[in-house]
């Protein structure tokens, strides 16, 4: 089981095309490899053949996390995938809550989740994101996540954004507001990660509000294309030492 680390410096999760690439994010010192679909959607699911391979390429030590999609309103369709992913390796499964329309039913999603994986002795954390272009994608207002996730059991509450068009979770969001997001979710013993193009200033604005994880993919990127390019290690050791700046 993973538990919430001790440690103050922020983790970095990066999004890798696949195994080689994994390796590669490895090598510049990633703390987190996420598997997804660029192409698929923000938080697109890949198949659970390449989660399986990018588990065996970056070992035991390095954890996997597996986003299951930008996910409809159907609790018993992301639970199955919540499963696979699991079996297929992944330490966390990625929920971004994309068809629910109110709490109740962004709470009947993570709880088959987590209600699954927990039937089926799978030890994955439950990762719910929500959007915080949340206006324009016509979703839930990200910033009551903390509420909607009380008493489920999900481990890690994630702000992302929807559309992938350049613009990053501050363009949305206030530093403030963020900051209120990230504390709000540690006093409920949640892990916070934040994603959402950030790179250069938006990321280093990021890891000054000391989240538990930012995750990246065009940062590491050597085109900063999101769908085709490759990740260099040494990009991903710049994003490294940012976070090792801001720690405490």
């Amino acid at each position: 089981m993973l538990h919430r680390s001790v440690s103050s410096v922020t983790k970095l999760l990066v999004s890798p095309t696949d195994e080689n690439d994994a390796a590669e994010a490895v090598a510049g010192g990633a703390d987190i490899i996420d598997v997804k679909d660029p192409t698929a959607g923000s938080l697109g699911a890949a198949v659970p053949e390449l989660i399986r391979r990018v588990k065996k390429a970056v070992g035991k030590s390095i954890p996997v996390s597996a986003a299951l999609g930008d996910v409809p309103n159907l609790p018993g369709t992301v639970a199955q995938a919540a499963l696979g992913a699991s079996i297929a390796g992944a330490d966390y499964v990625k929920v971004g809550l994309h068809g629910t329309r109110n709490h109740e039913d962004a709470r009947g999603i993570l709880g088959s989740v987590v209600q699954t994986l927990d039937e089926f002795n799978r030890e994955s954390i439950t990762v719910a994101a929500l959007y915080a272009d949340h206006n324009r994608a016509g979703t839930l207002d990200p910033l009551d996540l903390p509420s909607i996730v009380q008493g489920i059991g999900v481990g890690v509450v994630m702000l992302d954004t929807a559309i992938k068009d350049g613009r990053n979770l501050f363009d949305f969001l206030s530093d403030s507001e963020v900051s209120e997001f990230v504390l709000d979710s540690k006093n409920q013993d949640l892990e916070v990660a934040l994603a959402g193009s950030l790179n250069g200033e938006s990321f280093a604005r990021a890891a000054r509000l000391k989240p538990d994880i930012i995750g990246v993919r065009t940062a590491a990127l050597t085109d900063g294309d999101r769908n085709s390019g490759r990740v260099d290690s040494s990009l991903v050791a710049e994003l490294k030492g940012i976070l090792k700046h801001h720690s405490v």
